[in-house]
């Protein structure tokens, strides 16, 4: 193997972008280095380049935080793959973690195999948005999380049994995998919001009920989830998270309840109180308050897939 790759470098804050060489990294202790086959795309990436956030000081910069690739070599003290295992997983703001390279690190806690049933351009579209539904249900609340049990782990699958929820923009990358969660977690009814073409795909998710957001404004969302439902609303995942959805939903949210954002709070400041929880999540499953929840979830991941309890994500129109 070369002791170089090809990189796709930000040459600078809020610069432009260009292929480069670059040394191939070296795997530490408990990690892999994996060669990259397919990469995905995420709004952060953009983002990153146009408003050169502060996290991201050393340039040139290497970006991207999804992939799927082959274990090419293992650091010490791994034990659970072996060079030629076909994984996923998400990377990191680092050169040597990111993604849109040919080669990355990454520690093989939080690490799956694929299964045979998914190829690896499927896979790759999995773990930024699986963890962000994945953190902002089930990490604990001072790490940005609603602080429920997942359904990974023992006692969590179907602990929420007959407990609604809300999914605010259900057929968006990160309101599919909220669904699918939800279901795993036993909520029922799982109401969410989508255009009346993604309904068929979204019920095979485990949506119960998809309200047509081109057909029901938001002022009229609280009355068509009442005819569905009397009970109180005590769980939101707003997946969209814009200044209009952020405020429906917590008008919607009842006393006692959580709603979990996606982006900036841009809830009413005039209408806040202080029985209703606020969850504003980031994800990446290497930093330190998500590490516990992405460990847990990745030593499971393969077992969903294979078993199709978590799906690949189909692109489809909101």
């Amino acid at each position: 193997m070369s002791a170089q790759q090809k990189s796709l470098l930000l040459l600078e804050k809020q610069g432009s972008f260009a292929v480069q060489n670059t040394d191939i990294p070296k795997p530490g202790h408990g990690e892999l280095l994996v060669e990259i086959h397919a990469t995905s795309l995420n709004p952060a990436d953009w983002k990153i380049q146009v408003y050169g956030p502060a996290f991201i000081q050393d340039f040139p910069a290497v970006l991207g935080t999804d992939a799927a690739g082959v274990v090419k070599e293992l650091g010490e003290g791994v034990t659970r793959f072996a060079i030629g295992d076909k994984v996923v997983h998400q990377g990191y703001f680092t050169n040597r973690s990111a993604t849109f390279q040919q080669y990355t690190i990454v520690p093989a806690e939080i690490v799956a195999k694929i299964p045979p049933n998914l190829t690896f351009d499927r896979a790759s579209t999995i773990p930024v948005t699986l963890a962000t539904a994945s953190c902002g249900l089930y990490n604990t609340k001072p790490s940005g999380g609603a602080g429920l049990l997942a359904p990974w782990e023992e006692g969590g699958f179907g602990k929420y049994v007959g407990q609604p929820i809300l999914v605010i923009g259900g057929s968006s990358s990160v309101g599919q995998h909220v669904i699918q969660v939800a279901k795993l977690s036993g909520f029922s009814p799982i109401i969410t919001t989508a255009s009346a073409h993604n309904e068929t795909y979204l019920k095979s998710l485990g949506a119960t009920h998809v309200l047509d957001r081109n057909a029901i404004p938001l002022s009229l969302l609280s009355s068509a989830i009442k005819e569905i439902i009397q009970e109180p609303i005590k769980l939101v995942y707003d997946a969209i998270s814009d200044a209009d959805t952020q405020n429906t939903s917590y008008a919607i949210l009842a006393s006692g309840g959580k709603i979990v954002l996606v982006q900036p709070v841009a809830i009413d400041e005039s209408k806040r109180t202080e029985d209703k929880e606020i969850v504003d999540v980031i994800c990446n499953v290497h930093m330190p308050a998500q590490r516990a929840v992405g460990v847990s979830l990745y030593k499971n991941l393969t077992a969903l897939l294979k078993a199709g309890d978590i799906k690949v994500r189909v692109f489809i129109a909101r």
